[in-house]
């Protein structure tokens, strides 16, 4: 079941989160998110920028989340958006990422939104290949633009435009 996050998820939002910042490079945080951070990330989603949770249904647990973000800060990008999804290690390859990030590009095409970018370190094929089978294009390449556990590392630029 997807839903709206709330407050209430930000605990479970980091702790999904802060797994990947520790351990993997799908994200180029450094440091990992206490709980007022997550709760400040939280309340700064809303309107079509909202973040959305994936809640597993006999348990009830959040297992994954995704969100929009704004793409750059000046006005004239302000119909472009980014998008984020993350899924609990535990619950990856069942389809939840697809079913967050088609929800995701619903949000963008109902608030008006023209195109939703997305970032995705290289060597991630998993997300890499989501988002192709959800029609985003590779538009290009930023090489070595991050390090984190001592490598230099690509980032692969995806774009899917939603809005005509």
């Amino acid at each position: 079941m997807l839903r709206l996050a709330t407050l209430d998820d930000a605990e479970a939002i980091r702790a999904i989160y802060n797994v990947e910042v520790s351990t993997s490079t799908v994200t180029f945080d450094l440091v990992p998110r206490s709980l007022e951070d997550q709760r400040a990330w939280l309340q700064a989603r809303s309107g079509a920028h909202s973040a959305i949770v994936a809640v597993d249904d006999p348990t009830g647990d959040v297992i994954g989340f995704g969100s929009l973000s704004p793409w750059k800060d000046r006005p004239a990008y302000r119909t472009s958006v980014e998008d984020s999804v993350y899924i609990h290690r535990d619950h990856q390859g069942r389809g939840l990422g697809r079913l967050l990030l088609t929800e995701l590009l619903e949000v963008a095409t109902a608030s008006g939104f023209h195109a939703v970018f997305a970032r995705i370190v290289a060597g991630h094929d998993a997300s890499i290949a989501l988002h192709a089978a959800l029609g985003f294009e590779q538009v290009g390449v930023e090489r070595e633009v991050g390090r984190k556990f001592g490598r230099w590392l690509d980032v692969v630029l995806m774009e899917r435009i939603v809005g005509r």
